[in-house]
């Protein structure tokens, strides 16, 4: 089973683009997740992994980044934290593996932006050395939980292709039920219902 334990409940519209790394993390079973800022995702963009394992405490593997990760998405999401620091961490944060005496850090996801008429959307990518252990699946537990810890979330919704199965796999574990088709290009839209207790409808357990 996979618990959530979170360590500071930073309500997420009122962090600010200047949060250290650390600063409303959450902690899984055998995972932290943390969110970006500003200097982490100019580590990104410049290649430099020591500054990034630096700033996220975590070794960072040589195949970094993930499937699906790309600097398009990190440029937008800086972007972002320029227009409106508010909103901080509805979008990008790192998934780290909490080893014996280290981290690693595995994967990334988080929000894609602030919520809107109570729905928001997650995603999430796993380095492949990582793949088919569960973390991408418990990762998604994370946020689901961070994010609904505000009182306005009632739907938590992604879309995924239909070819991506593995994804698909981790949406049905967390109780994402399919919508039919995305307004994405080929892909389809999972949806999870927020109970106004903050409790996922329908609630499952899984393993990792």
């Amino acid at each position: 089973m996979v618990r959530s334990r979170f360590q500071r409940e930073t309500p997420l519209d009122e962090a600010r683009h200047d949060l250290k790394v650390g600063d409303a993390s959450a902690e899984t079973e055998r995972l932290d997740l943390i969110p970006a800022t500003i200097e982490t995702l100019d580590a990104e963009l410049r290649r430099d992994r020591d500054r990034l394992a630096h700033l996220v405490g975590a070794r960072v593997p040589p195949l970094w980044p993930p499937p699906l990760y790309d600097d398009d998405w990190i440029l937008r999401v800086r972007s972002k934290f320029q227009e409106s620091g508010r909103h901080a961490l509805w979008w990008i944060w790192y998934f780290l593996l909490r080893e014996r005496d280290t981290r690693v850090l595995l994967g990334a996801g988080g929000f894609k932006g602030p919520p809107e008429n109570g729905t928001v959307e997650i995603g999430y990518s796993i380095l492949e050395d990582f793949q088919k252990r569960g973390y991408a699946t418990e990762a998604a537990t994370g946020l689901i939980h961070r994010a609904v810890t505000h009182a306005e979330i009632r739907k938590v919704i992604a879309h995924t292709l239909p070819v991506l199965t593995p994804s698909i796999r981790v949406l049905e574990k967390n109780g994402f039920v399919q919508r039919g088709r995305s307004a994405e290009r080929g892909a389809i839209r999972f949806e999870l219902e927020v109970s106004a207790q903050g409790s996922r409808r329908p609630g499952t357990e899984h393993g990792s």
